[in-house]
Order: structure tokens, then C-alpha cells, then sequence
């Protein structure tokens, strides 16, 4: 895949558009477990999502720590970016880290909406999940 992989400076710059990521988790009892999540990436910078962490990743991603990420287009030309790296867990801010993400997805009415009956609901409770990734995967076929 070597003419179509993607340059470091293109990877980046498509991991940091707007995507729905897969999050994939490693599960000891079965198959890893793959599921949607919003994401946010900076280029040169970590990448982080929000998680209850209480959910079924929340409990995974605590106790192994890693995880890989795809990011892909569903038209033509097709790309994806898919990183692995190891989680860092921390406490999430509702205007630092909730509001943002809402609205980076959801515009700023939506995003706003969301947080609010987030909020509302109880054991909304999130926390960020983040990592520097460690390894890239990546292919471009408007390169082919």
C-alpha cells in the first residue's frame, strides 16, 4: 500500500476533520469491541474522546488501557487513518471538554442542547479519554 499510504502532514490533517471515529477495545472474553465516538485531534497533538466510565468501554479501556481509532470517508475517494496508542484517563470538564466536543459535532445550538440534557441526566458523568498516537495506519485512493 505504499504509493497509497498517506504523508504524516496528510494524516494528520484528515484526523483532525470532522469523522465519526470507530473505537476499537480489546475485550478478554471475545472479540474487541468496536463502537462509534466522537473524537477531537489536533495535528502534532494527542487525540481524545469522552467515555462514561462506567459503560462497557469505559470498564474495557480501564483495564487494558489501549485502543485503536478509525477514521475513514464513506465517498469516493475513499481514505481512512487508524491509530493505536495507550490511554490516559482523567477527569472531564463540561465547558473545557463536553461543550466543545458537542458542538464540534452537533453545531453550537445542538452541542449546547446535548451538554444540557446531559447534564440533567443522572450518572452523565464522563471522562476524557487521551492518548498520543503511537502507531499510524493509512491509505488514500485518490492517490491510486
Amino acid at each position: 500500500m505504499g504509493t497509497l499510504a498517506m504523508t504524516q502532514s496528510e494524516r494528520e490533517q484528515f484526523l483532525s476533520e470532522l469523522h465519526v471515529g470507530v473505537l476499537g477495545i480489546e475485550r478478554p472474553d471475545g472479540p474487541p469491541l468496536t463502537v462509534p465516538v466522537w473524537y477531537v485531534y489536533e495535528p502534532g497533538g494527542e487525540l481524545w474522546f469522552l467515555i462514561s466510565p462506567d459503560s462497557v468501554k469505559g470498564r474495557l479501556l480501564q483495564k487494558s488501557m489501549r485502543f485503536s481509532l478509525c477514521a475513514q470517508t464513506e465517498s469516493l475517494p475513499y481514505k481512512y487513518v487508524s491509530i493505536e496508542g495507550t490511554a490516559t484517563i482523567s477527569p472531564a470538564d463540561k465547558e473545557l471538554h463536553s461543550r466543545p466536543i458537542a458542538r464540534r459535532y452537533l453545531g453550537e445550538k445542538g452541542g449546547d442542547s446535548y451538554v444540557e440534557r446531559e447534564a440533567r441526566e443522572e450518572g452523565a458523568e464522563s471522562v476524557r479519554v487521551s492518548t498520543t498516537p503511537e502507531r499510524w495506519f493509512t491509505v488514500d485512493y485518490s492517490k491510486s
